[in-house]
């Protein structure tokens, strides 16, 4: 950690304020489950410290940016709203300005020199640390904090957006060395939390009324091959299917989920526990990114098309009416057009529930991006409207199962669009919308378990009636 000292004065803004007595804070997630986690654990902290949320980002004292690197697009966006913030604050000096996650990860101290109105620069693995780090900006200090450290534990104190359903983080950081990716760098080591303290963490959430957790990790596949824990058998314990039925067995929590999942790790052991195990649901989230075979080589990725295929085969064959979405990279350095139409024909074949997809894009010191065969943006723009094309259309045909059948919901939430409806998800992760009064008359509230016939499909959601 680095700090650099600046002049220590309160100024008092329009509004009387002091620096020391700032309240009310904001803040903005962007890129994926991981932060939006880590988002929590930094609102509880703040609240903690006495911070309130604030109505608007505008109205903040203290505007906190939670970052994404993994692509350009995500970047460039978190620029955009620090130059908004940078004006705001030279008429409002009490206002503090926090970059966290991956992008303040990636540039450290090269963005006090593009942004110097930011108080404070944090990586992910410093998010438990945010108290200590803004008394040493009261102190009247700039703070960088990017060095790799050991994440402390933290229990107690997330502000989680859902009443219902919450993330768990099982494992930090990721091992793996993806040529196009950025997250290793930016997200350090793999640590693994002991089974303990999750299960700890997890009947807290039970108490508390939650039903449903999702286990996360950056490859969490990995999870607790940095643990000690050998068998007499030879085989590792602590692994993902240990820590599945160490936890499967808590009172009140109704539904586990786990993201996001690695195909070089994801075991027959895994699959055949997600079958026997009753609270684990029917989704699998397992990137496959290419499927071409000398493109998966490139990127690094230590697994074959054919590999990924006998997976997704695997549990279709254990786990009848399994979902199953994925990840999806076009023009990649090299990518002739026949290895994009592999690509395609694997979407087609496996017909997807969800794909997740990108257009390549050159990330900072990881060795794709110094290729000299990257493609056009000409040509990664023609390529991912025809893959999205298709996405769309394997995820329509793959809705019409979902027709007059009924599916257990999780009501999440009000449909903010229609305060008639409820929103939530079927065990297969399918969005899902149905009225709050059911067709005898029961009016239906968020957190309830509801069996709801299908009516209405879309590509990515469904509609139904509650049977009661």
């Amino acid at each position: 950690m680095s700090v650099i000292a600046k002049q220590s004065t309160k100024i008092k803004s329009d509004s009387g304020k002091e620096a020391s007595e700032s309240q009310t804070y904001w803040i903005t997630t962007f890129g994926c489950q991981m932060n939006k986690a880590d988002s929590e654990r930094m609102a509880g902290i703040l609240e903690k410290m006495g911070y309130v949320e604030a109505s608007t980002e505008l109205d903040a004292d203290l505007v906190l940016y939670n970052t994404c690197s993994i692509r350009d697009n995500a970047e460039q966006k978190v620029y955009s709203y620090l130059g908004r913030q940078a004006k705001r604050k030279a008429s409002i000096p009490h206002l503090k300005l926090v970059i966290a996650g991956c992008v303040a990860q990636q540039e450290g101290e090269s963005l006090l020199r593009r942004v110097p109105e930011i108080d404070l620069v944090m990586g992910p693995q410093h998010a438990n640390r945010l108290e200590l780090l803004l008394n040493q900006v009261e102190n009247g200090n700039q703070v960088v904090a990017i060095n790799e450290t050991q994440i402390l534990e933290d229990l107690t104190t997330a502000r989680r957006n859902s009443n219902v359903c919450a993330w768990v983080n099982v494992i930090y950081g990721c091992n793996e060395r993806c040529t196009y990716c950025v997250v290793p760098s930016v997200r350090g080591k793999e640590q693994s939390r002991t089974p303990e303290a999750i299960r700890y963490e997890i009947e807290k959430l039970a108490l508390k009324g939650y039903k449903e957790i999702t286990l996360l990790g950056q490859n969490i596949d990995a999870y607790g091959r940095d643990l000690p824990g050998i068998t007499k058998s030879g085989r590792r314990e602590n692994t993902l299917t240990d820590l599945l039925h160490y936890i499967h067995d808590i009172d009140g929590i109704e539904r586990i989920r786990f993201a996001t999942s690695h195909p070089r790790y994801f075991t027959n052991r895994l699959i055949e526990t997600c079958a026997e195990l009753p609270k684990v649901c029917e989704h699998f989230h397992i990137p496959f990114q290419s499927g071409s075979n000398e493109i998966l080589k490139s990127m690094g990725r230590g697994y074959s098309i054919e590999r990924y295929k006998r997976i997704i085969e695997k549990i279709r064959s254990l786990i009848p009416g399994a979902s199953i979405s994925a990840d999806v990279i076009v023009a990649f350095p090299g990518e002739t057009p026949n290895q994009f139409r592999q690509t395609i024909n694997v979407i087609k074949e496996v017909g997807f529930d969800q794909v997740n997809t990108a257009a390549y894009s050159p990330r900072p010191n990881t060795p794709a991006a110094k290729w000299p065969d990257q493609l056009s943006e000409a040509i990664k723009v023609e390529r991912l409207k025809e893959l999205n094309s298709i996405v769309e259309i394997t995820a329509k045909e793959s809705n019409s199962k979902y027709m007059n059948k009924v599916q257990e919901v999780l009501a999440e939430e009000i449909n903010p669009k229609d305060p008639t409806q409820l929103m939530g998800r079927t065990r297969t992760n399918r969005l899902t919308f149905f009225p709050t009064i059911g067709p005898l008359g029961f009016k239906h509230k968020v957190g309830d378990l509801i069996d709801i016939k299908i009516s209405d499909l879309r590509p990515f959601s469904l509609s139904g009636i509650p049977l009661n």
